[in-house]
């Protein structure tokens, strides 16, 4: 979990478009970042196991 002032700091517009920091709407972890979903890999599979994720399955 990221402290609410990085998660404050990624959210401000950045001097330069280079310096942007995406991060993952429920955790604010940046590492692992999925831009069509807005959420990192862990939470990603966390939602995508319980079904809240429309059109994704476990391929097996």
């Amino acid at each position: 979990m990221a402290k609410t002032s990085v998660k404050a700091r990624a959210r401000k517009k950045p001097k330069f478009s280079t310096r942007i920091v995406r991060r993952c709407f429920r955790c604010g972890r940046k590492r692992g970042y999925m831009r069509d979903f807005n959420v990192c890999r862990i939470c990603f599979r966390e939602l995508a196991t319980r079904g809240e994720i429309p059109g994704i399955k476990k391929a097996s």
